[in-house]
């Protein structure tokens, strides 16, 4: 059955990770939902390794080294949460992020000027202005929830999105654009229409 990428962006992490337990609460297997969330203040980073451990074991954004230990300050202890871990995004450097978006995202666009980010919401099935506007809300702090659903699934998931108060992403593309950016563009129904992930 082909899924539907729903995408939603949020201002505080603290709503996404409550989105995250009402969709998996709702029966929504935590291996459909992805979080990625930009952690630029102050974001909670396990304690550092030994100096003897080497400079790979005491880099911050090694999401194989710290998943656990940041889920666990940040998350719950069950589901998609307890997976949670730092690692560098091309585009975007240092976020807090689980689910399956995060390979295509941390792999996607290796030297490609459009980012991982972009990349793997483009190839989850969002156009490129959309995935470009996703991108930019995460760059400035938001955090982005994305679901694959069928759709006999689609219409439940979009009305945990809209009750948790997604922010409305044209709006805040035109407040971003009258400072001057120049990203893309996004429709209205942009989160109801999202392209195709096959399963």
């Amino acid at each position: 059955m082909t899924a539907r990428a729903l995408t939603a962006l949020f201002d505080e992490y603290d709503t996404a990770a409550g989105v995250v337990d009402q969709l998996e609460a709702a029966g929504i297997p935590h291996d459909d939902i992805s979080i990625i969330a930009n952690r630029a203040g102050p974001a909670p980073v396990p304690s550092r390794p030994s100096d003897d451990a080497g400079p790979e074991a005491a880099d911050p954004v090694d999401a194989a080294g710290t998943g656990a230990t940041v889920g666990t300050v940040l998350g719950g202890g069950v589901g998609l949460l307890a997976g949670l871990g730092l690692l560098a995004i091309p585009g975007l450097g240092p976020v807090v992020a689980a689910g399956w978006l995060v390979a295509a995202a941390a792999g996607a666009g290796v030297g490609a000027a459009a980012g991982g980010l972009i990349g793997g919401l483009t190839g989850a099935g969002l156009s490129e202005g959309e995935a470009e506007t996703y991108a930019e809300g995460v760059r400035r702090g938001g955090t982005l929830v994305t679901v694959r659903a069928d759709e006999t699934r689609a219409g439940q998931v979009l009305a945990i999105l809209d009750r948790a108060g997604s922010i409305d992403l044209d709006a805040r593309a035109e407040g971003w654009r009258s400072q001057g950016w120049t990203g893309g563009t996004i429709g209205a129904s942009a989160r109801q229409t999202a392209g195709s992930t096959g399963s």
